[in-house]
């Protein structure tokens, strides 16, 4: 029998794995449909057939950050900016909870004009629809973080994108790699459900980097992690890097949900960018959390980390109907709970 193979098996069995044996894994391509069989199993046993729908409000594309990576990226001068008022991101929630969303993401590039009194005034009156509220707003400091969670947020989304410090600070000029992991040292300690992830096939990326990367995801116990393909964008300085990631970022997914059984992990929206099923793929190799955009208008076009993101020309409503019928074709079912990480038992 091939190592990996036995490597899989033991990962499906007791949920570890070293460095050298997810290297081997993640270099071995003829045993990919094994290794996505037992992540599909794993998710079966651990979490269910439920899927979580997340609805993510894009809610401003200005960001005081230059990463290297990102078409939101405070020099790049070929993109239309926005920002939504408070009362604009409450009316999106009101709809989104009429939809049938459980959950519901903040997200936007680091735009200081959302203050700490902005931030509570709009978490606090989403709270008040009965769903479960996620931010994604970067680096702020444990005050900040503080002042959200006692306001009623309850995840927060930080991507460590890698855990090789030397790339991360070449790709995030002027951040360091201590920040980006005290930020999520200040958000375990506050209790709330941490998620982060990483960035798959970066320029000068190592098949190690992103062995240490799923081992740094187990150590800190992430509840969430989302694992998104690097897609050049045109108006940064990687437009003309060539990537051809859509299988390995599989493949990561696949392996965390063996090292990492009960976690939340979603079938990003890049996954499809890449592949028209992907999502689908995603979420029969590991995967039990979708995050649909339900921003509305030009804002779902011009919230653009990366080129070819699905769905920008459709309404919240359009995409509610989209992936639930995606989701009941592989014979899954949408949950109707807030979908907080049950940590259960690994016998």
């Amino acid at each position: 029998m091939n190592l990996n193979i036995k490597l899989i098996e033991k990962a499906e069995k007791n949920h570890c794995l070293s460095e050298e044996e997810l290297i081997s894994i993640l270099k071995d391509d003829s045993i990919n449909n094994i290794l996505f069989e037992a992540a599909d199993r794993i998710r079966k046993k651990y979490v269910g057939d439920e899927v979580h729908l997340r609805g993510i409000i894009e809610f401003s594309n200005i960001c005081r950050r230059d990463c290297l990576y990102c078409g939101l990226r405070k020099s790049n001068t070929n993109i239309k900016r926005y920002r939504l008022m408070p009362y604009e991101i409450i009316d999106l929630a009101h709809k989104a909870a009429g939809y049938g969303y459980k959950s519901i993401v903040l997200q936007s590039g680091e735009d200081l004009y959302y203050t700490v009194d902005i931030m509570k005034h709009i978490i606090s009156n989403i709270k008040k629809l009965g769903v479960a509220v996620t931010l994604s707003l970067g680096e702020k400091t444990f005050e900040e973080y503080k002042a959200y969670k006692e306001s009623g947020a309850d995840r927060y989304l930080m991507r460590i994108e890698t855990t090789d410090k030397k790339l991360y600070e070449e790709l995030d000029p002027r951040m360091t790699h201590e920040e980006r992991k005290r930020c999520l040292r200040d958000l375990k300690h506050l209790g709330y459900e941490v998620g982060t992830g990483n960035l798959v096939g970066l320029p000068n990326q190592s098949i190690e980097s992103l062995a240490n990367d799923i081992l740094f995801f187990k150590e800190i116990d992430a509840d969430m992690i989302g694992l998104g393909p690097f897609i050049p964008n045109e108006d940064t300085p990687l437009k003309d890097y060539k990537v051809d990631n859509f299988e390995i970022s599989i493949k990561v997914m696949a392996l965390v949900r063996l090292l990492l059984p009960d976690a939340n992990i979603p079938a990003t929206t890049a996954m499809e960018s890449l592949n028209r099923n992907g999502r689908v793929i995603a979420l029969s190799s590991g995967a039990n959390v979708v995050m649909p955009n339900i921003t509305e208008g030009e804002y779902r076009k011009l919230y653009a980390i990366y080129p070819g993101k699905i769905c920008v020309n459709e309404t919240p409503n359009q995409c509610w109907n989209c992936i639930t019928g995606k989701i009941s074709s592989i014979g899954r079912t949408v949950s109707k709970e807030l979908g907080c990480r049950e940590k259960r038992n690994m016998a």
